[in-house]
């Protein structure tokens, strides 16, 4: 098996590069993308000098983004960056990794690589947070005051609210999970290759709670299809996508045309299908749905798990206490300005943010610089205008060497970069080459504070 996996990798390599001299016409208007997420935020010219201490809690894409963005406009601020994490995973990555497009270590770089200098990293993650004494508590009781608090602790995945499931299983017994890990991301891949390479029933699916990258349950699906398709294996093979709720995108007109190429891709549509339960040694997978308990088999079956706010987060007054966010524990933040409801010097940006939509790294790019935008018009006693309007970007891979380029807004509008030059619902080698070679770059711009 082992030998039919390099083969594999050797006929993905090839395709890739028989594809290479075409990507580099492209990359001209993909390395644009950068333009994708550029907020439009007013800078005032110079430093602005202030004594206040600030507290970013996590050193993922947002954190590590509002920190350069701090460092770079405050003069003699004392901010501290917490975090226990000394990777940093690029996580719009990891769906590549899982499609063996990407090795694992494409996605892994150390935190301290963009920790900007001046900027204090405490290795430690924090285990309350008491916004009424403006100070939090790390897990090793220590305790440090702020005058400003940024939160971008991300979300957690959890496993464990699936009965039956845990990480362990990945790789294993024809279970995959591209989010939890880059290895985890591997071993999906060579899970995924050889379901690909022996055909079946495969199983796909979704979480009911809000959850990073929406888009990236759908991509996945349009892989492995593509991989039995390559493969002469298609007829061979079932797959099933069981949408959470009635569509299979927030937005409209797009979950309409995905619904369109999984009919004429032959992908079966269950909707109303949440995953409660998964027997490994039986291969079986429970579904609940309106009617009752639905179980369905499998040979694959790619597992994306609830998803909430960090405990922490979930426990602290920071959380919502009523609406559609309360039950996860997202973070209560004003959906234009990311600013704590509550708490006037608190700001909530990236996946913990309770907000409509932006769960993505392409909406940290806009909401990081509406969010310092505001912490330091308060410090100089000014107000801002900037504000968040929900732009998310999802460049949905649809089968190897074709991409939509998809951006919305909290209104549902698409919202294209390039109208008259990208279609955002066509299938295009130029979005494709965007997701894989243009907007890593981009990214590690924006956790410079430079994108």
């Amino acid at each position: 098996m082992e030998n039919d996996h390099n083969h594999n990798d050797t006929k993905n390599s090839e395709f890739l590069a028989r594809n290479r001299r075409r990507a580099f016409l492209s990359l001209a208007a993909a390395v644009a993308a950068g333009a994708i997420l550029k907020p439009h935020v007013a800078s005032a010219g110079g430093k602005t000098r202030a004594q206040a201490r600030i507290i970013i809690v996590g050193a993922g894409a947002a954190g590590l983004a509002a920190a350069s963005r701090l460092a770079e406009t405050l003069d003699a601020a004392k901010i501290t960056l917490i975090d226990a994490h000394k990777q940093h995973f690029y996580q719009p990555g990891f769906t590549l990794g899982g499609a063996g497009i990407k090795r694992k270590d494409y996605v892994v770089s150390r935190t301290a690589d963009y920790v900007p200098p001046g900027v204090e990293l405490i290795a430690e993650s924090v285990a309350e947070f008491d916004p009424e004494s403006n100070r939090v508590v790390t897990d090793s009781g220590k305790s440090l005051a702020y005058d400003f608090l940024i939160v971008a602790t991300g979300l957690t995945l959890e496993y464990g609210l699936i009965e039956g499931m845990n990480e362990k299983l990945i790789g294993k017994a024809g279970v995959g999970s591209i989010y939890h890990s880059p290895a985890a991301a591997q071993a999906t891949w060579q899970t995924m290759s050889a379901f690909a390479d022996r055909g079946g029933q495969g199983v796909f699916l979704r979480p009911a709670t809000e959850m990073k990258c929406a888009g990236a349950p759908l991509k996945y699906t349009f892989i492995t299809e593509d991989y039995l398709t390559r493969r002469g294996r298609r007829s061979k093979a079932e797959i099933v996508y069981n949408a959470n709720n009635k569509v299979l995108f927030s937005v409209p007109i797009v979950s309409e045309k995905v619904r369109m190429l999984f009919q004429e891709r032959g992908i079966q549509v269950n909707y109303e299908r949440v995953l409660k339960a998964i027997d490994p040694g039986r291969r079986i997978a429970t579904f609940s749905t309106p009617e009752g308990s639905e179980e369905q088999g499998y040979d694959f079956i790619h597992v994306i798990p609830p998803m909430r706010a960090p405990e922490a987060i979930r426990n602290s007054p920071l959380s919502w206490k009523t609406g559609a966010w309360a039950e996860e524990g997202w973070m209560e933040v004003d959906k234009g300005t990311l600013r704590h409801v509550r708490y006037s010097n608190v700001f909530g940006v990236g996946d913990i943010a309770g907000v409509p939509k932006g769960k993505t790294a392409a909406s940290v790019k806009w909401q990081v610089p509406v969010a310092v935008d505001h912490l330091v018009a308060q410090i100089a006693g000014k107000t801002s205008n900037a504000r968040y309007t929900g732009y998310t970007s999802c460049p949905l891979i649809t089968r190897l060497g074709r991409a939509m380029l998809v951006e919305f807004d909290y209104q549902n509008n698409l919202t294209p970069s390039f109208p008259g030059l990208i279609a955002p619902l066509e299938e295009l080698w130029v979005s494709w080459v965007m997701k894989t070679m243009a907007l890593k770059p981009t990214y590690i711009s924006m956790l410079r504070g430079r994108a």
